[in-house]
């Protein structure tokens, strides 16, 4: 095989240049003080991640963001999410819809203060209020941080009302059906089924 071209571009591409369907980007020098955001997706953002989380669709999301910076470049953030979405039904695939009105926390830290995967504690981990969101460490992404928090909060089995096992008929004959018939004349779930085909 003949030796790759450096000049091909490559197929990877860096985690750096994906753009995110929904970013709204919020430079580390505007949080000198306490700051109030509202991000809200257009239709064709919300097209967009409709797609990227299997959505039947997604007519609403917005969140409003309560920042404060605080040390070694984090910055602490409040949020409150509203969202309407429809999944589809995991029996049945009739739309799902869902209504959320979630409050969160995050910490934004910079990539380079975030440890290591080896290094964290799973359990001090679950224990924390806040998530910790890494970033460049000169813009936060609130867009994007919406769009996980979307993710999170979403039914992750969705199911329709009424559908379930206990939607199918139950075909067992009861205790005085059984009662009723012995030996040729006692009927079976098989002579049931076969009753019901034949209609």
């Amino acid at each position: 095989m003949p030796p790759k071209n450096p000049a091909e571009p490559s197929a990877v591409v860096p985690l750096e240049r994906i753009t995110p369907e929904f970013s709204r980007r919020i430079p580390l020098a505007k949080l000198g003080r306490p700051l109030e955001e509202c991000v809200e997706a257009n239709a064709e953002e919300r097209e967009a991640l409709k797609q990227r989380f299997g959505l039947v669709s997604l007519s609403q999301l917005k969140c409003e963001f309560q920042l404060q910076r605080g040390q070694d470049g984090i910055v602490l953030a409040g949020g409150h999410l509203h969202a309407k979405a429809e999944q589809a039904c995991i029996i049945t695939g009739e739309p799902v819809e869902e209504v959320l009105n979630e409050v969160f926390q995050l910490r934004f830290v910079p990539e380079s203060a975030m440890p290591a995967d080896d290094e964290i504690d799973i359990e001090s981990l679950l224990q924390e209020d806040a998530d910790d969101v890494p970033y460049d460490g000169r813009m936060i992404d609130l867009g994007e941080a919406a769009a996980e928090q979307l993710a999170l909060c979403l039914t992750p089995y969705p199911r329709r009302a009424g559908a379930g096992l206990e939607s199918f008929v139950d075909v067992t004959p009861s205790d005085d059906e059984l009662d009723a018939g012995s030996g040729a004349e006692r009927k079976t779930p098989f002579d049931i089924l076969k009753k019901m085909q034949e209609k």
